[in-house]
């Protein structure tokens, strides 16, 4: 894989594009005028590796609890803006790192100016947000619906808007439900311009399926060099996103963090709690950041083998477990309710041995 150079930008301390890895986003579903609610969430969602948290701000009660989300948030944080470009200018005032906005519906020309100049005191990237769902009649009319072209179309007018003005710290996003359709416009984009890409399949479902169908439209883009940012939309919970964020960049070797876990499909040779179990597991181990492999495994005769290469791992059979590292058998486990408090014990010492290196 070789990424498309993008010019480089800052939302806050966070570099984007260049040279800068994929940078994973998110988007809180609290009521941002709920500023407890708000900032336990963004700390979540950072904890969870999620480097920048966009916030919707639809009123003035809502631009009026930014100051507050913001002075508290350990990661930088995006105002989501449609129409009224007094909220634009707040969230810029309550210091916001960056804006998402489409400079055309914001309203007139003195208003568009008013916000530009706004962004460029404060030194705040905007991102252009094409959506599908709602591009301009006239592009929809003169390419015959929602196509790509229309998206590019729409995206290179607002793109325009500001470098009239002088502005070019942008990043673009082109989606729409439709996997295909979305790959094609970033294609056509990344051909046109060098502005970051903030890429993702909208509206793209509830958990598996909205995990495959972003899997296969982020990771095909990325893997063609597509992609400077990137946000999984699941109708989920977003901590979820998350992580099905960071295994996707893991697949294609993009970036690493946390814990792999390595697991088999359950077969008749199952005698244990194995799904069960590799839930338990995948959920203790959420909140570490360091890279290793656990194996979960079914069969105490196969297991081993088949997971050789995990650092640890646990294989369970009747009434029994066996507690491996890198293949090799360190200890028993006697009785199914001990199976992962002892696991768990072994990866914590695996973990303190590791962190004292």
């Amino acid at each position: 894989m070789e990424r498309k150079r993008t010019r480089e930008l800052h939302v806050g301390s966070v570099g984007i594009g260049g040279d800068n890895p994929v940078r994973v986003q998110s988007m809180c579903n609290t009521d941002t005028r709920d500023v407890l609610s708000t900032i336990t969430q963004i700390k979540q969602l950072a904890e969870a590796g999620c480097e920048i948290v966009r916030l919707a701000v639809p009123d003035d009660k809502a631009a009026a609890a930014l100051a507050a989300i913001r002075e508290q948030s350990p990661v930088p944080l995006i105002a989501d803006i449609h129409f009224d470009h007094r909220l634009a200018l707040a969230a810029l005032d309550a210091g916001i790192d960056g804006l998402r906005i489409n400079p055309g519906n914001i309203g007139d020309e003195s208003k568009v100016n008013s916000v530009v100049r706004a962004a460029m005191d404060a030194g705040a990237p905007i991102r252009i947000g094409v959506n599908g769902g709602s591009l301009e009649k006239d592009l929809l009319e003169s390419h015959g619906g929602p196509t790509p072209q229309a998206m590019v179309a729409s995206g290179l007018r607002h793109i325009a808007m500001l470098e009239k003005r002088g502005f070019n710290d942008i990043k673009i996003s082109l989606k729409t439900s439709s996997v295909l359709n979305t790959m094609a416009a970033y294609r056509i984009m990344a051909e046109q311009v060098d502005y970051p890409l903030h890429i993702g399949i909208t509206e793209a479902g509830t958990l598996v399926r909205g995990a495959v169908k972003s899997a296969v439209g982020l990771g095909i883009m990325l893997h063609e060099g597509i992609g400077d940012t990137l946000r999984v939309s699941l109708t989920h919970d977003p901590l979820a996103e998350i992580g099905v964020a960071y295994e996707i960049l893991r697949a294609l070797g993009l970036r690493e963090r946390g814990p792999e876990i390595i697991s088999c499909p359950t077969c008749g040779r199952t005698e244990i709690q194995l799904i069960e179990l590799a839930e338990k597991v995948e959920e203790a181990l959420r909140g570490v950041e360091e890279v290793f492999t656990v194996a979960v495994m079914g069969c105490v005769v196969n297991g081993p083998g088949e997971a050789r290469e995990a650092d640890i791992g646990i294989a369970g059979g009747r009434g029994l477990g066996i507690i491996f590292k890198k293949g090799e058998v360190v200890r028993k486990v006697k009785g199914d309710e001990n199976l992962l408090p002892e696991f768990m014990k072994e990866i914590e010492a695996f973990l303190r041995e590791r962190r004292s290196q």
